[in-house]
């Protein structure tokens, strides 16, 4: 029995530090390429089933496996940031409906949004002057994915340390610099993607999401307060 535990603890840690691993790549790799003037073309970007199946999946498992939601609530919630990835990588490799109702607002066509075109803060940056189209796409990829790794770091690192106190109150590791690590993870990867690539679905979602994960980890102070009582003050 003790092996199996001290089994599972290291396997945490695996999983942990892939996902730590992950973020540090993400980021590193997009501030090392500054993309060029060329963009991919509508339809060589777009309808790309295979990559929106695979992003989807593999975002929702994370969700899954590190949230562990019991509760009714937090079934819930996941439940509704799963829709919002969905959402997201549906428009973002496979069909772009944001783009097909902004386009005749823009007096443009929908097949004039390639991959940099449909970086919409990007591209707004370069309708204002502010820079060129393709550093404009590398600042917004630049921020998002920090915020993106960083976030997933967050609810990596949560996830093995409260798991690590089994039920006791956890006051040591990322939890002695914020109460909800996890939670505080899952919105910088909300406001990472809605810089990324905005859809109006998602802006939409995005501060519902937000809403209810700080409503969720203030009733989990409320419980955690009655559990503890002055140690959880303190």
């Amino acid at each position: 029995m003790k092996r199996l535990v001290t089994t599972w603890r290291i396997l945490q840690w695996v999983l942990v530090g892939l996902v730590l691993d992950w973020g540090f790549w993400f980021f590193v790799d997009t501030v090392r390429h500054v993309p060029g003037p060329g963009s991919l073309p509508f339809e060589f970007w777009y309808g790309d089933w295979r990559h929106m199946l695979t992003m989807s999946g593999l975002f929702t498992l994370f969700l899954i496996t590190f949230l562990l939601p019991r509760r009714r609530l937090e079934w819930r919630n996941a439940g509704l940031y799963a829709a919002f990835l969905i959402s997201l990588f549906t428009e973002m490799f496979g069909v772009p409906l944001t783009i097909y109702f902004l386009a005749p607002v823009l007096g443009v066509s929908p097949w004039a949004f390639g991959f940099y075109e449909s970086h919409l803060w990007a591209l707004l940056l370069e309708r204002l002057g502010v820079l060129p189209l393709h550093l404009g796409v590398y600042l917004v990829m630049a921020v998002s994915s920090a915020l993106i790794a960083t976030g997933a770091g967050l609810v990596g690192l949560g996830w093995v340390t409260v798991h690590r106190g089994r039920g006791a109150l956890v006051a040591d590791g990322i939890y002695g610099y914020v109460r909800h690590p996890q939670y505080l993870g899952l919105i910088l990867v909300i406001v990472g993607f809605i810089i990324q690539w905005p859809t109006l679905p998602t802006l939409l979602m995005a501060p519902v999401l937000i809403a209810m994960y700080v409503r969720l980890a203030r009733r989990e102070d409320d419980r955690l307060a009655v559990a503890f009582g002055e140690a959880f003050q303190d």
